[in-house]
């Protein structure tokens, strides 16, 4: 689990992890002594694709039932990464998805999936009823407890899971158009659904704080688009600002930050979640909506500013155009904390694995030279 050999390495300078000067950066409370990275997450097609480049199952037994998880911490530790990200397990939530071929260089198996956004599985009080809702109780905490007990000292859990998908699930089971007429004609079942999906997220949570290396919590809750956001400001408030508090009083009555990763235009409630919902930290940023440089002048005193190297930017940039907006980005969002490096959504499929790999190195740089 140590760190990777420079040989084998496409950095040119190494790093250890230290996931209390990154939970630090994330409070804003000193300035690191080098620039930490973060990621929502990595599709899997380019984790495989890094672990075989690079050889990271070496020294790994296959057969060991906890492979998979060695693995991910070697992989975390390799890109420079203090923490590994999971949550409780088992909890199926289903909904309808439209899939699509995959035309990615790395292609995922079986293509793409789109959530279907006309209809989903409640529109009304007797699918509600007959939805198969999942049991907290029942959830397995196989990753969390395996972390827990054999986690490098030097990391900790940024944990995810059931929790803080509160307008997503509201889209999700509803169907994004059924959701819109619903929002007219009965605002009752919307509301039955948003306090179902509450309660969900509150229970789930509570099980995933009891675990100590747990040190973040980190919601993600895709609520808008280019323009602004999916469902006017005002039902957000009603319906899913409310959940995204509850998840960040949980978090500080147990001393942990709460950071949300949420897509769009949110100017219109962006005061709401900084003011009322009192999140610690915004990721998910695009170019065509807000720089992340501008975001940090903006909301830089009063939250972290997370990621934000634009994907559409990763996918048609140089090399050496990478490494000058990463080094812009730095000279920008470093001074006073609070940001790390990281791309302005996920690292998907479709992102070539030298940008994301260069972004990364860049951040290295960066640290030698400060």
């Amino acid at each position: 689990m140590g760190n990777h050999p420079l040989s084998k390495s496409p950095f040119s300078i190494a790093i250890a992890p230290d996931w209390e000067e990154f939970v630090a950066v994330i409070r804003r409370t000193h300035m690191p002594r080098r620039v930490h990275n973060i990621e929502l997450f990595l599709d899997d097609e380019v984790q495989t694709a890094i672990c075989e480049r690079y050889d990271l199952q070496t020294g790994l037994d296959p057969n060991d039932p906890f492979f998979d998880l060695h693995l991910q911490v070697a992989l975390q530790r390799f890109l420079g990464y203090d923490y590994v990200t999971c949550g409780l397990e088992n909890l199926p939530m289903p909904t309808p998805t439209i899939p699509v071929e995959d035309t990615a260089d790395i292609k995922r198996r079986g293509g793409r999936a789109f959530q279907e956004e006309h209809r989903g599985p409640i529109t009304n009080w007797q699918e509600f009823e007959t939805y198969p809702w999942p049991d907290p109780q029942k959830a397995s905490t196989r990753e969390l407890e395996w972390y827990s007990s054999n986690l490098p000292q030097d990391m900790c859990i940024v944990a995810n899971g059931l929790f803080g998908h509160h307008a997503e699930y509201l889209t999700w089971l509803m169907g994004y158009e059924s959701l819109c007429f619903a929002l007219y004609d009965q605002r009752d079942l919307v509301r039955a659904l948003a306090d179902r999906i509450m309660d969900l997220s509150v229970a789930t949570l509570t099980h995933t704080l009891q675990f100590d290396r747990v040190k973040v919590v980190w919601g993600s809750d895709d609520m808008g688009f280019r323009s602004g956001t999916l469902i006017s400001p005002a039902d957000l408030r009603e319906f899913v600002l409310p959940g995204h508090k509850r998840m960040a009083q949980m978090c500080h009555a147990a001393d942990r930050p709460y950071i949300l990763h949420s897509c769009g235009n949110l100017s219109t409630i962006l005061p709401d979640l900084i003011d009322d919902v009192s999140i610690d930290g915004k990721h998910s940023y695009e170019d065509t909506i807000e720089l992340v440089t501008e975001a940090k002048v903006r909301y830089g005193g009063r939250i972290s500013i997370l990621g934000g190297i634009d994907m559409d930017f990763l996918c048609r940039a140089t090399e050496e155009q990478v490494r000058l907006r990463v080094r812009e980005t730095l000279d920008r969002c470093m001074p006073g904390s609070g940001y790390c490096l990281g791309t302005g959504n996920t690292v998907a499929n479709y992102v070539p694995l030298t940008n994301y790999l260069v972004m990364l190195d860049e951040g290295r740089r960066y640290t030698s030279a400060t």
